[in-house]
């Protein structure tokens, strides 16, 4: 066992400048390599998240640029029809009075021609009674004459 703890200590003995050697590397590896790596990376993935938490306020602020502007439209689309059916209003109001004005020439014209051809029937019947009186006169003497005296 003697020779055996002394074989094991030639091993250490000969393992003491790799242990020294290893623990020198891991240090100048943490130092030169993994910490900046680390900080790059780390780096990389904040620069990464900011740009996605941009690109995510981007797309709302774009989203409610849309919705503004899609409300915006809406409200022009209702204004302008608000506005149509005020002209198609004004346009039927206006039919409507130049329908009546046009029916009250009409009924005053109609009025006025009733009025003249009341006249003439009047004006005629006066006539006709006059004639009608003086044929029957003329008749009557036509009648009543001698059969020789006529004219």
């Amino acid at each position: 066992m003697d020779e055996t703890l002394h074989q094991l200590g030639g091993l250490l003995l000969g393992a003491v400048p790799t242990v020294v050697l290893l623990a020198l590397l891991y240090a100048l590896y943490s130092t030169i390599v993994h910490r900046p790596l680390r900080r790059v990376l780390e780096e990389r993935r904040s620069k990464t998240e900011g740009a996605v938490e941009r690109s995510r306020a981007d797309i709302s602020a774009a989203e409610a640029r849309t919705a503004e502007y899609e409300h915006q439209l809406r409200e022009a689309r209702a204004k302008v029809f608000r506005a149509q059916e005020a002209q198609r209003q004004a346009a039927l109001e206006a039919r409507s009075i130049a329908v009546n004005e046009a029916r009250k020439k009409a009924q005053v014209q109609v009025q006025a021609a009733k009025k003249d051809i009341e006249a003439d029937r009047l004006a005629a019947q006066t006539s006709l009674q006059g004639e009608a009186a003086a044929l029957a006169q003329e008749i009557v003497r036509r009648v009543l004459q001698p059969a020789g005296a006529e004219r």
